[in-house]
């Protein structure tokens, strides 16, 4: 730590219990009273130093002999007006990077003026404050984090302020200079090309020789939250890459969140965090570091994601444990809750989805984090879901925060209500079907359909709407069959296909084993939805039409659906009888034309 030293007299204070003395030979006139401490001084000295001494001692003097000061207030306290006290008496002293903020702002605060006496201190303090310390990247980082204690006199005369602007430009210039060698001369550091001296002392802009542009990320930390913030903030406006500013972030969150170190390894001590946080404020610092997070894609590490870019996280980065005795709940879901937020609100499709179709808005491309989200956060809650204790409103909040059309399927909400149900058999029919409609029953895969359509968890108007909607996507699934069956005996008729081969044969029969498989599956449906009206209609007429009708009204259909559907069943099966008498025809036609070809021969 660079220093310069003032004053020439030896050291004539001695102290006594909670009293200073100056043992100059003469006896005080004065007592300077701060705190619990006193000062046992001469008059003359301080006077010629300060006005503010100037006039309590002519105040003093008015009364009786022996006078005493108080002097509350004053920046630094004790500590620091023995101190100003030695620089009055030209007492040896250090001026350094730990003591000059106090120093000046007390040279303030009493008036030390040139008008007082050349060479005053606040002339000396704001000296080696400019051409020293602001010139020094670890003297300006010590002298910024003195200006905690004293932060309202210290933002009166600007310090603070300057110490960042030299630490941001520093960091701004080392990132183009990386690479050239840092040069010591006799123990003192030096920038490369070798930088002034003022005192005698070097000013070297780099605190160590390193290649690594983190060598900072360390030094910052030792930093307040609020002073760190400013200097992240001026960093990022004089053009320090983004890359940095985010690893900076991260080195600072793992020092104070023990949240973040769950992966902590067997050496590696409980106790090496710096600073102790409450929850209260471990929950502001996470939010504070997430909203200084640079807004470029790529620049933060997947295992250090607070919202910005939670589309790259895994599943195991949001598993963040709760260090509170007063929440019951393992994992900290209110912090996923409040990320999953801020994400939501920084990631701008480039339209609004309720302007295009649902379809359309899945498939295009600025979706694509937000359906990784999805698929996320719907993994997030099937593994907190066995949770006893976690609530039914905060997991449901949780689910329905996601937008609808960022689920391509509802497989994985599914899942995760599922999970949640089966460790959470307490809650009402009321809550569950509440929960139970966040699931949108078109959107499942028919394995997820035949799961629900046999899960007793469930409510009753959930599996109805199931079975409903199994139904439907098996029937679309057998007209598609037909309808490809149709277009292969057509390009089979064609002149240039040929005869009927053995794989065409094959695939035929491939293809009538499915829709078999099809049409069994359905006939079985339909028994079951026949089963499921009859058991209905046996808790009495009213309740059954009361039931069918919140279906009908949910599904958006008319009360003949049902009846058409089934309609169109039979129709499809006399259509796939049809085909296959068709196609029994054809190859006897064929094989009759080989006979004929064979006899003419």
């Amino acid at each position: 730590m660079a220093c310069m030293k003032l004053g020439s007299k030896t050291d004539a204070f001695q102290r006594q219990g909670q009293a200073w003395f100056c043992t100059s030979g003469l006896p005080s006139d004065v007592v300077v009273e701060i705190g619990e401490m006193s000062f046992h001084l001469h008059k003359f000295p301080l006077l010629s130093r300060s006005g503010v001494m100037e006039c309590l001692i002519e105040e003093a003097s008015q009364g009786e002999e022996g006078s005493v000061i108080k002097l509350p207030g004053i920046p630094g306290g004790a500590n620091t007006f023995e101190t100003v006290a030695k620089f009055c008496y030209g007492v040896k002293l250090e001026l350094t990077a730990a003591n000059v903020v106090y120093l000046r702002c007390a040279a303030e605060h009493l008036e030390m003026t040139e008008e007082y006496g050349e060479g005053n201190l606040i002339s000396q303090t704001e000296s080696f404050l400019d051409q020293v310390v602001l010139e020094n990247w670890n003297d300006s980082l010590r002298a910024l984090q003195t200006c905690d204690n004293i932060l309202s006199h210290a933002e009166q005369l600007d310090i603070p302020r300057r110490c960042i602007d030299s630490l941001a430009a520093k960091v701004c210039t080392e990132q183009n200079l990386l690479g050239w060698p840092v040069v010591e001369h006799g123990g003192l550091l030096q920038s490369p090309g070798g930088s002034a001296l003022w005192n005698g002392i070097s000013t070297g802009a780099r605190p160590k020789s390193s290649s690594s542009e983190d060598w900072w990320y360390d030094d910052a930390s030792i930093l307040s939250f609020p002073l760190y913030k400013r200097l992240i903030l001026a960093m990022e406006s004089q053009g320090v890459k983004p890359e940095l500013v985010a690893g900076s972030l991260n080195s600072y969150a793992k020092k104070y969140l023990p949240g973040l170190h769950r992966r902590r390894g067997p050496t590696m001590p409980r106790n090496h965090l710096v600073g102790s946080l409450s929850e209260e404020d471990q929950k502001l610092l996470v939010e504070e570091i997430n909203y200084l997070l640079p807004l470029e894609k790529g620049v933060v590490q997947s295992k250090f994601l607070f919202g910005l870019q939670l589309d790259q996280a895994a599943l195991e980065d949001l598993l963040m444990p709760t260090f509170s005795y007063s929440i019951e709940t393992l994992y900290d879901v209110d912090c996923v809750s409040r990320v999953l937020d801020h994400f939501l609100a920084m990631d701008q499709v480039a339209a609004s989805p309720g302007s295009f179709d649902e379809g359309q808005l899945i498939g295009s491309p600025s979706l694509t984090p937000i359906t990784m989200v999805a698929k996320l956060i719907d993994g997030y809650l099937a593994e907190v879901a066995p949770d006893v204790n976690l609530k039914l409103p905060k997991f449901q909040s949780l689910a329905a925060a996601i937008p609808e059309y960022a689920r391509p399927l509802d497989d994985g909400l599914y899942r995760a209500i599922d999970i949640y149900l089966k460790y959470h058999p307490w809650i009402a029919d009321s809550d569950r079907d509440h929960l139970c409609r966040l699931i949108d029953c078109q959107k499942l895969s028919l394995e997820a359909c035949t799961h629900a359509a046999q899960n007793e968890r469930l409510p009753l108007r959930t599996i109805i709407q199931v079975l409903f909607f199994e139904q439907l996507q098996l029937r679309t699934s057998v007209a598609g069959c037909l309808l490809v069956s149709d277009n292969l005996d057509i390009s089979r008729q064609a002149p240039n296909e040929g005869s009927w081969t053995a794989t065409g044969v094959r695939e035929n029969h491939a293809l009538k084993a499915g829709m078999d498989s099809m049409r069994s599956r359905l006939s079985e449906l339909e028994k079951e939805c026949s089963n499921m009206r009859q058991e209905i209609g046996s808790l009495g007429r009213a309740k059954k039409w009361s039931i069918w009708g919140n279906v009908s009204k949910k599904l958006g259909l008319k009360s003949q659906m049902c009846s058409v559907q089934e309609g169109s069943v039979s129709k499809q099966n006399d259509r796939v009888e049809s085909n296959e008498k068709s196609r029994d025809k054809l190859r006897k036609e064929k094989e009759k034309e080989k006979e004929k070809e064979k006899e003419q021969e």
